[in-house]
């Protein structure tokens, strides 16, 4: 069967911008010297026609080689059966730049390397540096904030992370950093997908690291102290530090403060799948809805709070609550301008689906990083947005704060090269970024590609590459560098990958993206290839 896939279409430039179906995209005259948002684009001058019915037909198993380009069918792999259909769980094997790790093994329970977690303090004993487990099994939820813990495992690797200041819950159960570190060969899971709670978890100095089925919880307050810019407390779920091997699937991440999973000083074989990134749901009793419940019983406690309630900008409590709601970063590769080990950064995505994430999906610093079958949907972000108008933002900027949505997708910096292909990106503002510095200085702009790729905004729909004549694809806002991978030719690994059409329905499935999805037998947990 034929998918249409429109490619085709009459593009004119007016100020150095595009726009595609009313979404604005600044172009290279642009400032670029902060991270981009819906509004930057309000001013931007640019339209992009509708794409003709003649559009190029091309089939739904076309393949992709290692450097993107579109091959023929008989050249590539076909596409992959869903696991039911083909009745294995091959769907759900390792690949990506992790192939090749080996987690704890496949271990007997009854193994003295084997330790079921209950409490805070089997947790700290089993990831006690030296222990020598192999395999660690969650059998519950786990509440691991800082005045949760008992005074037996309030010792390392738990240490006290930045204390709480506005949210109701942390004020009370603080927040812990828990450290893994010098480990070689650990698989943590849960066959439940239990949650964890009220903990930010830092890898240093390990390899060949699973962590599967797992929730991760409640991580987020209120910024007042930096006034929205959240650079304060630093807490991620999870910070990987000179760390290689690392697997990390069908996990489930809950709105965090900072990022959510951040890999940092040169860690490399890091792959994430079949994972779910949500933001808050607004609902009654929402994490977001607590905090602002405590806030408007009390808005002179809370500045910022309290002016966007004031006439001065009129937002009412919903509004707040649906602006906050979406996660501001997802994933930084690379922590820090050049730094040397930057070109060891290397990380795969594939079949993850990020639900109003506003940023870094992922934000790469030299090195690599592919992404394939994943789904950036910002839906919510654009009816969140709509409820600011340009004097709310002018309100709000002149008094120093920062309470807004951005909306970037995958973006390279510094000469990193990212692959993104086979996804779908709906309604996000910027979704194939090139530089976040200088973009007249080319030492800023990375290489990124986008192939057979699915972009929806404002109702109209475009499915091709990023180097299609017009596409809403194109790089911004530097000039576009040839795409090549760095330190070798082709990926390193096999991969097959679904149809982008099918990818919101299938991540969302029973047997979808994110933990507490698969019911298998437990040891199913503890291998790589079904």
């Amino acid at each position: 069967m034929k998918k249409k896939v429109l490619q085709k279409g009459t593009v004119l430039l007016l100020s150095g911008a595009m726009m595609w179906g009313g979404l604005s995209i600044a172009g290279p005259s642009a400032s670029a010297s902060s991270p981009s948002s819906i509004s930057h684009f309000a001013n931007v001058n640019i339209f992009a026609s509708m794409l003709d019915s003649t559009a190029q037909a091309i089939p739904s198993d076309t393949a992709i080689s290692n450097n993107g380009s579109v091959l023929a069918p008989a050249e590539g792999t076909k596409q992959l059966a869903s696991a039911q259909a083909a009745g294995t769980y091959s769907a759900y094997n390792l690949t990506g730049f992790s192939t090749g790790n080996t987690g704890g093994g496949t271990i007997a329970e009854t193994d003295a390397r084997y330790k079921k977690v209950y409490t805070a303090t089997d947790l700290a004993q089993a990831l006690k540096k030296g222990s020598g487990v192999k395999v660690i099994e969650v059998m519950n939820d786990l509440n691991l904030g800082w005045n949760e813990l008992p005074s037996a495992a309030q010792t390392s690797p738990f240490a006290e992370h930045n204390k709480p200041l506005t949210h109701p819950v942390l004020k009370q159960t603080g927040v812990s950093k828990l450290t893994i570190d010098g480990f070689d060969g650990l698989t943590i899971f849960s066959n439940n997908g239990s949650k964890i709670k009220h903990v930010g978890i830092t890898v240093k100095r390990s390899s060949n690291l699973v962590i599967r089925n797992l929730e991760f919880d409640e991580l987020w307050e209120w910024d007042e102290a930096t006034k929205g810019d959240y650079d304060k407390n630093d807490w991620d779920y999870l910070t990987l530090e000179q760390t290689s091997k690392v697997w990390i699937d069908h996990c489930t991440f809950n709105k965090a403060y900072d990022g959510v999973v951040d890999v940092k000083k040169g860690s490399n074989g890091v792959t994430i799948s079949w994972s779910s990134f949500r933001s808050d749901d607004g609902s009654s009793n929402s994490w977001v809805s607590q905090q602002v419940k405590v806030m408007e019983a009390n808005k002179s406690a809370y500045p910022m709070y309290n002016y966007l309630r004031s006439s001065a900008v009129g937002l009412s409590q919903q509004d707040i609550i649906a602006i906050a709601g979406g996660q501001k970063k997802t994933h930084l590769v690379g922590a820090t301008e050049f730094a040397s080990d930057n070109p060891d950064l290397e990380i795969t995505l594939h079949h993850n689906y990020y639900q109003d994430s506003q940023d870094r999906m992922p934000r790469l610093r030299g090195g690599n990083a592919h992404v394939y079958n994943i789904v950036m949907d910002a839906s919510g972000l654009v009816a969140a947005k709509a409820k600011l108008t340009p004097a709310m933002d002018t309100a709000i900027s002149s008094k120093g704060y920062h309470f807004t949505v951005t909306s970037n997708g995958a973006i390279s910096t510094e000469g990193g090269a990212v692959l993104v292909e086979k996804s779908q990106i709906i309604g996000v503002a910027s979704p194939i970024r090139n530089n976040q510095t200088d973009p007249s200085n080319s030492k800023y702009t990375g290489k990124i590609r986008a192939v057979d790729t699915i972009y929806t905004a404002n109702g109209t729909t475009f499915r091709g590459n990023s180097d299609t004549a017009g596409s809403p694809l194109a790089p911004y806002p530097a000039t576009a560098l040839a795409f090549s991978w760095n330190g070798f030719s082709s990926l390193p690994y096999s991969y097959q990958t679904d149809d982008p059409t099918t990818l919101v329905s299938r991540l969302k499935a029973s047997d979808g993206a994110g933990s507490g999805k698969l019911s298998w037998s437990k040891t199913n947990w503890l291998i790589t290839q079904y």
